[in-house]
């Protein structure tokens, strides 16, 4: 039975799985992150899982399957769009809004990604998905915008910072709604696996990347911080978890679950770092709980969809 379960809904499993390992690699990047900037962090993390993926199909012995150039050109697509655009314009909307404002805006993605994939698609989803969609992003929401006596984010932000952040965020939410539903166009009904178009996506935003920073003219010294072995050890063993497992588990969402139900489930990582709060000792508000409990509402929903 159980594996009957999980067979039957390893594209949603595999979308929570991912979300889980993005909350505990947020908390990990939030130390890393004050030692190399948004945008080079972004691009060692991702060199280093298109290293290990590299690897890890050499020892598979795993070729690239004959994959029809359109499905080529929609994952590459997709790699320029959701990793390149769409996290750099994450990373700069964090940079301007913090944390909770920014997430408030990636909150939009998998309903924006239901809609792609309905106009683009044809995937039409029941009313149950859709009412499933709505209580997970509105209890995630409802736990993002909560404020904390500890945090760190100005009440106030200058217009010079905030409506370029707004501008970032919904970039963001765009790049990654386009990104999974151009993915999902590319995974339907493909040969090719989910370990494959991870390193496609990867290798396209990484060269979106490369070019970003050359056209900044970063300094080379901004890369000195990795000298240092704990350092690059921490990154390494984060990018594993975040970059190369989270983003295979996230393409196995979207080869076997809809794009707009695996986007949904992808966006609940503020929902995991509750109990990992709580295992560390800092409290945890009633209002969080609630809208933990509604968002697993909405989770329950989207499980029930034949």
């Amino acid at each position: 039975m159980v594996l009957s379960f999980a067979a039957q809904f390893r594209g949603e499993l595999a979308a929570l799985t991912a979300a889980f390992i993005w909350a505990i690699a947020s908390v990990i990047y939030i130390g890393v992150g004050k030692h190399l900037s948004p945008l080079l962090l972004n691009l060692v993390k991702g060199l280093i899982a298109i290293v290990l993926l590299v690897l890890t199909l050499l020892l598979q012995g795993e070729l690239l399957p004959a994959v029809q150039p359109l499905a080529l050109g929609l994952l590459l697509l997709s790699g320029v769009i959701g990793i390149g655009f769409g996290d750099t314009a994450y990373f700069e909307s964090l940079n301007r809004l913090g944390a909770r404002r920014s997430l408030v805006l990636e909150s939009l993605a998998p309903p924006l990604a239901a809609i792609l994939a309905l106009v683009f698609l044809q995937e039409r989803l029941g009313l149950l998905a859709w009412l499933g969609i709505g209580l997970t992003i509105a209890g995630v929401t409802w736990v993002i915008v909560e404020r904390t006596s500890d945090s760190s984010e100005p009440d106030a932000l200058s217009a010079s910072q905030f409506l370029p952040g707004v501008g970032y965020g919904l970039l963001a939410a765009i790049g990654q709604a386009g990104g999974a539903v151009l993915s999902r166009a590319a995974l339907m009904g493909s040969e090719i696996n989910p370990l494959w178009s991870t390193l496609i996506r990867l290798l396209a935003g990484a060269i979106v990347l490369i070019l970003w920073v050359f056209l900044q003219r970063r300094s080379p010294q901004e890369l000195r911080p990795l000298r240092s072995r704990r350092l690059l050890g921490l990154l390494i063993v984060t990018a594993f978890a975040s970059t190369y497992v989270a983003i295979w588990l996230q393409q196995t969402s979207l080869k076997f679950a809809p794009a707009g139900i695996a986007q949904a489930l992808s966006a609940t990582s503020p929902l995991f770092v509750i109990p990992l709060a709580a295992a560390t000792g800092e409290k945890v508000s009633f209002r969080a709980v609630l809208g933990v409990l509604v968002a697993l509402a909405g989770v329950w929903l989207l499980f029930q969809r034949s």
